[in-house]
């Protein structure tokens, strides 16, 4: 496509979306607080703007991508040279259908948002992800988990626009059809081409006082183990499922007998041993209070995090033999 075309067309598509922005930092819209601008950034509410909104930026080939919560996204210095797409569905809708709570939320709630509504209704099972930062559709998306339970646990259905070339159809993907697994989805596998709208959870009716008891005793464990008070996006990497043969380094570190068993090693844990508690890339840090928690410290810059995720996975493959997988995406 020409530039002058390009030009012409990107016009059309500002007519087209009135409520379209220009130069947004993307810090402001991301939980570690770090990214600079998007060249444009638009908020969708309902499926025809979704759908629309597709359409006119495959035509003109303009990069776009779609963004929830911002919790589990670490964005260039440079910011992205296209088109954010923040879905901002807030619905949400309660039933009481054979004994169990169904619960119709839209991609856009926090979790935070929706824990307080399922509180209200006397939902039970989600709990766990009361003092998660970032959206419903995020939490899909990369099967967010905590204490033992994740969203797919809840999932009935998910509500999403299904992107094929320059079309776009809603469809609905139930649980068998997503491809949950430990943080992944189908939704996560082939993205940008399915966008969550809405999830349909199923959870147990239960008593506000049991709930709101189970939602304190979460944020309680949190307070006192990971470092609420900078911005960080949660878990850097994912824990290691393997156990660990390397007799000599189950001499060394005694607690590999009980991971080994269980088939988990934690990823903060090896990131501890392998001396990077506090390690610090400029403003950017591995967190002394938790060690899968990379945090910014005032200021830091989206090159100097990635940097030190990077060292960090050098030193663990370096000491351990594990390849840690970052839970992260970076943008671009």
């Amino acid at each position: 496509m020409e530039k002058t075309d390009f030009k012409k067309r990107v016009k059309e598509f500002k007519k087209e979306f009135p409520s379209l922005k220009e130069k947004v930092l993307l810090k402001d819209h991301t939980a570690w607080r770090m990214g600079g601008p998007a060249k444009y950034f638009l908020e969708i509410k309902n499926k025809d703007e979704l759908e629309k909104a597709i359409i006119s930026a495959k035509k003109i080939n303009l990069p776009f991508f779609v963004l929830g919560g911002g919790s589990n996204i670490l964005v260039s210095d440079k910011g992205f040279r296209g088109l954010i797409i923040k879905i901002n569905n807030l619905g949400f809708e309660v039933e009481e259908k054979n004994g169990k709570m169904e619960i119709l939320a839209g991609a856009g709630l926090s979790l935070g948002s929706l824990s307080a509504k399922l509180l209200k209704a006397q939902a039970g099972g989600m709990e766990w992800s009361s003092s998660i930062p970032g959206s419903l559709g995020g939490a899909v998306f990369g099967n967010a988990g905590a204490f033992g339970s994740c969203l797919s646990d809840s999932a009935e259905w998910i509500e999403a626009l299904e992107v094929k070339n320059k079309k776009c159809a809603f469809k609905k993907y139930f649980k068998k059809n997503c491809a949950f697994s430990y943080r992944s989805s189908v939704f996560k596998k082939k993205a940008p081409n399915i966008i969550i709208f809405s999830v349909c959870l199923s959870l147990e009716k239960s008593k506000e006082g049991e709930i709101s008891k189970k939602m304190k005793g979460y944020a309680d464990f949190r307070k006192k183990r990971h470092p609420l008070d900078f911005p960080s996006a949660g878990s850097v990497f994912k824990n290691y499922y393997k156990p660990i043969k390397n007799k000599k380094l189950v001499l060394q570190f005694p607690e590999l007998e009980n991971f080994n068993q269980k088939k988990e090693i934690p990823a903060g844990w090896l990131i501890e041993k392998s001396g990077l508690k506090g390690k610090r890339f400029g403003k950017a840090q591995i967190s002394e209070k938790h060690c899968n928690f990379f945090i910014n410290l005032g200021g830091a810059k989206a090159k100097d995090m990635r940097a030190l995720i990077k060292f960090a996975q050098k030193k663990v493959e370096k000491d351990f033999g594990i390849e840690l997988m970052e839970e992260i995406i970076y943008l671009p």
